[in-house]
């Protein structure tokens, strides 16, 4: 397998950047292409290509060079991961994928000075106290927030139960401020229970839920073990709206997954691929044709950070030639006051590093995610 992935990665960056390019930019991707969040990191490193394919063909030359490495969404191997791009030349990152990874290569990034822009590491804690760090992905608090808003405006349910992963940052940052815009929004919490990375038998929490008379489960949690609460009320014949946020994006993707089982699935995410503007169409039918599948929202979301780098650097007149420590200080001031509009939405960024644009819905319907507008 990990040969197969190093073939596939090597054909890439031809794809990407045909011959090393002395003049281009460079520009570090970061995240797990194999180990369990792999959906996450292969869709961020092929939104990526597609983006610098694009560039490069506009320019007529390799002015974009992605440096691509595997951090199997572990702390440690990203921290390597890091040091390995710097060592290629890479002046930025887009990246890390995932939220853990990503707090341990800020650090490493804030003392050597080096601007990061995470696609979709989304926990407040990956931008706290680094002025270099900024996100494409909207935080957990505003998912939380514009998850019981959405609830709340659209009726979809009247009794709520929670499932949340205790142990993990991201799952957790969503549970507190959700728990807090529901009891703004009158909505009403039946039921709360938690699990670990460990857990892999969810029978307690379903029960809990069901015996509560939940008619929808908030599930802010990564699409694994969300997998695994859909088999399990399956086989207790429980049937409520489940509602997740952007780490259950992928669920569609898992290898022998019943799809039939997140029917009717409803998540919060910035992009919708049914979408009929011209920029998703063309996206959408590229990402198609280069990989033979749908990309999905982390794949737009590194598609929108490759070029709100590449047009920020443009701006700042960064080229091949700036260290990344002054790269670093010219992004810092241009994604102070940069408007930008992608994929994913048109976006602005606060000074913490926060991304300011409006979430959008999608309903799984017939192993397909749509827009609940177009049902």
């Amino acid at each position: 397998m990990k040969k197969t992935l190093s073939v596939m990665l090597a054909i890439a960056l031809v794809l990407v950047c045909g011959l090393a390019s002395a003049d281009a930019l460079k520009i570090g991707v970061i995240g797990p292409m194999t180990g369990p969040a792999a959906d996450y990191g292969l869709a961020c490193q092929r939104g990526a290509i597609i983006a610098a394919n694009e560039i490069n063909a506009a320019a007529g030359e390799t002015v974009i060079e992605l440096l691509i490495e595997d951090d199997e969404h572990n702390a440690e191997k990203s921290v390597n991961a890091y040091h390995t791009v710097l060592d290629n030349g890479a002046q930025m990152i887009a990246g890390t994928t995932t939220t853990t990874p990503c707090i341990a290569v800020g650090a490493e990034a804030y003392s050597d000075r080096v601007f990061m822009l995470t696609p979709s590491a989304s926990s407040t804690a990956v931008t706290e106290d680094k002025d270099n760090v900024y996100q494409v992905c909207f935080t957990d608090p505003a998912q939380g927030t514009a998850s019981a808003q959405y609830i709340k405006e659209n009726n979809l349910g009247t009794k709520i139960a929670v499932i949340y992963n205790n142990a993990d940052a991201y799952s957790t940052g969503i549970y507190q401020t959700f728990v807090a815009e529901a009891a703004t929004q009158g909505l009403e919490i039946v039921a709360t229970s938690t699990f670990t990375d460990d857990t892999t038998d969810f029978s307690v929490q379903v029960t809990e839920a069901q015996k509560a008379g939940a008619d929808l489960v908030f599930l802010p949690i990564y699409y694994t073990p969300a997998s695994m609460i859909l088999q399990q009320a399956k086989g207790m014949d429980y049937a409520p709206i489940f509602f997740g946020v952007d780490g259950m994006d992928g669920i569609l993707s898992i290898e022998g997954f019943d799809q039939s089982l997140a029917e009717g699935v409803m998540l919060l995410t910035p992009f919708a691929a049914d979408a009929t503007d011209e920029m998703t169409v063309n996206f959408v039918t590229a990402y198609n044709a280069e990989f033979g599948v749908t990309p999905s929202q982390f794949a737009a979301d590194n598609y929108d950070a490759v070029y709100a780098l590449y047009n920020a650097s443009k701006n700042a007149g960064i080229d091949a030639s700036t260290s990344a420590e002054d790269a670093c200080e010219k992004l810092i001031e241009q994604f102070k006051s940069l408007e930008f509009t992608g994929l994913t939405g048109t976006m602005s960024w606060n000074e913490d590093g926060s991304v300011t644009k409006t979430p959008k819905a999608v309903v799984i319907k017939g192993g397909v995610y749509v827009s609940p507008e177009n049902l």
